[in-house]
């Protein structure tokens, strides 16, 4: 039985170039990890159930556990790594999760967030409704989603020039 030859693969990850040789079975999710050292996105299940490896791909979200890493290659990938403004300071999203106690554990939080910002690039001014259908595929054991809705109804508002004001109860 012969060697697997390791697949060149070339990508840009939070905005920078990346060139390494992989093994064919090599998941993105691995990748990322071992080999580039970002350790944002989480391992959970391992099967694309809980989203706390969710990546933005070339515009979309994607759970990197699902997706060789050869698969990227040519991609624009960017993780919670890249998500800061570029003066160090959090952006919408992250201050919304910070702001609305959007976290608890924090382990589902970069694929909340993550997921959270391709659907408001998706959606700019989604409902409640729709921020729920947009993240049901990212499980948090700890908030209750509540807060999370709360912090990207926040962020939404933040990023359209308007102030949040959280409903009353």
């Amino acid at each position: 039985m012969s060697e697997i030859e390791n697949l060149p693969v070339t990508m840009t990850v939070n905005g920078k170039k990346v060139q390494r040789f992989v093994e064919p079975r090599t998941l993105l999710i691995h990748f990322l990890r071992e080999e580039l050292n970002i350790t944002g996105p989480h391992i959970g299940c391992e099967t694309s159930h809980c989203g706390a490896c969710t990546v933005e791909l070339n515009g979309m979200s994607v759970k990197s556990c699902t997706l060789f890493a050869a698969q990227a290659d040519g991609a624009e990938l960017n993780t919670v790594e890249s998500m800061a403004n570029a003066d160090g300071t959090l952006s919408a999203l992250q201050e919304g999760f910070r702001q609305m106690h959007g976290l608890q554990c924090g382990f589902c939080t970069p694929g909340m967030i993550m997921r959270a910002h391709v659907l408001l690039k998706e959606n700019p001014s989604p409902t409640e409704d729709e921020i729920r259908a947009g993240i049901s595929g990212n499980l948090c054991r700890c908030t209750g989603y509540q807060n999370i809705v709360k912090a990207i109804q926040y962020a939404a508002a933040k990023l359209n020039g308007e102030t949040f004001q959280e409903a009353a109860e």
